[in-house]
């Protein structure tokens, strides 16, 4: 798995699907360079069960990313048309209706091998064919990629197990947090609560107070 942080986020242009209604050809997430924060996360498949929990999760806590300037963007392998289609089912029955963040198509699945999120990989047989071994679908990757287009925050999880969209939102506030006070956000650190000089000294005080 590649470690992507502190490295420039990997740049595509593909099909997404935006407030839930309409097609943007050739989106991008260089347009919110210089100007916000991204979560950028991938889900497995669409019309299936832990996808849509989380989605609509992010959906939820959209407005509290929206103020810390952080714009929220959806990708998976399946097509714009499946995306459409989920998105015009009610909830109640398996869907997403009423998501409006981005939403984007990867079927070429470019953008998950380039960010290190497809499961599986291609080969060739004995025969010399290629094949792709594996499942051809995104692992639950998250990327938090700050105002000059740079990884600071990556989590990866398996095709079982749901992220916390709380824990992506808490890391958003730490990096802000040491961008805007120069304090680096020891374990557990929450908005609100102590946080620390990256020294001896400010370790020393820190620890000096749990």
């Amino acid at each position: 798995m590649a470690v992507l942080v502190g490295k420039k986020a990997p740049s595509f242009k593909a099909t997404a699907v935006i407030n839930g209604e309409e097609f943007e050809e050739n989106f991008s997430l260089e347009s919110y360079i210089g100007k916000q924060y991204v979560i950028f996360f991938f889900w497995p498949f669409d019309f299936t069960f832990v996808c849509p929990t989380e989605i609509i999760a992010f959906q939820d806590r959209l407005a509290d990313f929206e103020k810390r300037n952080v714009a929220v963007v959806g990708c998976s392998t399946d097509s714009h048309f499946a995306h459409f289609a989920w998105l015009n089912t009610p909830k109640d029955q398996g869907g997403i209706q009423g998501i409006t963040f981005p939403l984007v198509a990867d079927t070429s699945k470019t953008i998950a091998t380039n960010y290190d999120v497809l499961a599986g990989e291609y080969g060739y047989d004995e025969e010399g064919q290629m094949i792709f071994t594996g499942e051809p679908a995104a692992y639950r990757g998250l990327f938090l990629i700050d105002k000059e287009g740079i990884v600071r925050h990556q989590l990866i999880n398996d095709m079982p197990l749901g992220r916390n969209v709380e824990e992506a939102i808490r890391m958003v506030d730490a990096l802000q947090h040491f961008e805007e006070k120069g304090e680096v956000c020891p374990a557990n650190w929450e908005q609100g609560k102590e946080a620390m000089q990256a020294t001896r000294e400010g370790v020393a005080n820190y620890l000096g107070n749990l």
